[in-house]
């Protein structure tokens, strides 16, 4: 017989089936619910991810615009989902209501009006990435400019060199030809005001970068047509620098 100390046997009401709903997540400190999204970025024993912070995490580290398709892709919800986290990531950064992805089984979320930001998340070749709004645009050049050494190293120069000769061309482009990662010293340049994006790619969406006045200025020449032909300089180095110089 059982004793009145014994623990009760579960009923089969009170058994677990395959079919139970998921378990919603405890409330963060700040009130707002958490929301369940399952995604190939869920580890377990972690808590699940909001997919507008994961998009928004993904967006935040990208290079280049990230169009839907690989988007949806990487957090495995359809495209129609993923288009409409980024409206909602668009409204929170305008100052709307804070996104987070909808959901039935907890609380309505406040819909006051947020902060609007001093970035912006903006389409452009196909795809969505992060920029500071035009209005900081002096700012950002003045202090990027002030903390900066006047010496490139070699790798810049060397990846400024391709850029001046071959532009338009893209980061993936100029690493071929280097045949090293280029990523660091692209930032590098641009922070400089050496280079800007000047086109996207049609077929691939990648940003193609080209040179400034600013090189122009410093170099000393009044157009890319005074730059030296690279052929006389070396054996064969003409080999992907092809561009006619008048």
């Amino acid at each position: 017989m059982t004793s009145e100390t014994d623990g009760a046997m579960p009923t089969d009401d009170a058994m677990p089936t395959d079919d139970a709903a998921p378990t919603v997540a405890a409330t963060p400190p700040d009130g707002r619910p958490e929301v369940s999204v399952s995604t190939p970025l869920d580890v377990p024993g972690q808590p699940r991810l909001d997919l507008d912070r994961a998009i928004e995490a993904l967006l935040f580290i990208a290079d280049e615009p990230q169009g839907l398709v690989h988007l949806a892709a990487a957090v495995a919800r359809p495209i129609a989902e993923v288009k409409a986290s980024i409206a909602r990531l668009v409204a929170d950064y305008d100052g709307g209501a804070p996104s987070g992805e909808p959901r039935t089984d907890a609380g309505e979320q406040a819909a006051a009006g947020g902060i609007r930001r001093a970035f912006e998340l903006r389409e452009v070749g196909g795809g969505w990435r992060f920029y500071a709004r035009t209005e900081y645009d002096a700012l950002i050049t003045n202090a990027v400019l002030a903390q900066t050494s006047t010496k490139l190293s070699q790798a810049a120069l060397e990846t400024l060199a391709v850029i001046a000769y071959k532009q338009p061309i893209s980061r993936s482009s100029i690493a071929s030809i280097r045949a090293v990662n280029v990523d660091s010293v692209v930032r590098t340049l641009y922070g400089r005001g050496l280079i800007t994006e000047v086109d996207t790619d049609e077929e691939t969406g990648a940003i193609l970068y080209g040179t400034t006045e600013l090189l122009l200025t410093n170099l000393g020449i009044a157009s890319l047509d005074d730059l030296p032909p690279i052929s006389p300089l070396l054996d064969g180095g003409q080999e992907g620098f092809e561009r006619d110089l008048v």
